[in-house]
């Protein structure tokens, strides 16, 4: 799939976090969030609607799994927040790649993918790899956790703001991906619709001649 659509429609994190909170804890919705959810869902109905993206083969069901993934995501943030784990965030880290690692083999192997050791990656695929699981996980990962416990599941999931401008320059810079102008539009919309979800301000409605 395309880099710069992935991370964009992974953007849409807190408004499944948020709509989640509601559903599990019974959280209110501010009037200033609904606005944000409505913002969200019309982001990402702008950003999958359109016919480059559809017309892909493969798409619709890497589409289907990106979510299936965000509600799993958004879900495991609200109970890590909430449950009783070790103090050590890095030992949270640990137990939790372990999982994925593990789970991630399994899937591996039942799909019969072909595997390769390190030492044989060109190098370019041996320091991407490095980076990643010195920044892209144990530090960012452990940071997530950290955060998860002294504020709102929400609040951390606004981390994916960063995420889809860097992917969509990125993407067009490297791989040559291209940015159309739907997709800019739905990334305004969408980032919009998150910030209404995590202002503080209130929505005041004045009438005025009264």
């Amino acid at each position: 799939m395309d880099s710069g659509f992935t991370a964009l429609e992974i953007s849409a994190q807190p408004l499944v976090v948020l709509i989640l909170m509601r559903i599990i804890q019974g959280k209110k919705i501010s009037p200033m969030s609904y606005i944000g959810v409505i913002l969200g869902f019309t982001g990402i109905f702008l950003l999958v609607s359109q016919k480059e993206i559809i017309s892909q083969e493969g798409q619709i069901i890497g589409m289907l799994t990106i979510f299936a993934c965000m509600i799993s995501w958004a879900y495991a943030s609200i109970f890590v927040g909430k449950a009783d784990l070790p103090k050590n965030h890095f030992v949270n880290t640990g137990y939790q790649m372990f999982s994925g690692s593990i789970m991630l083999a399994i899937i591996s192997l039942l799909l019969k993918e072909e595997w390769s050791l390190p030492g044989t990656w060109e190098k370019d695929v041996q320091w991407s790899m490095l980076a990643l699981i010195i920044f892209g996980s144990i530090i960012a990962f452990t940071a997530f956790n950290y955060l998860l416990k002294m504020v709102s599941p929400e609040k951390v999931a606004t981390s994916t703001y960063v995420n889809p401008i860097i992917a969509l320059l990125l993407g067009w810079w490297i791989l040559d991906e291209r940015i159309t102008l739907q997709s800019i539009i739905a990334a305004v919309i969408l980032l919009t619709g998150v910030y209404f979800i995590n202002t503080r301000r209130q929505l005041k409605v004045r009438f005025y001649g009264r």
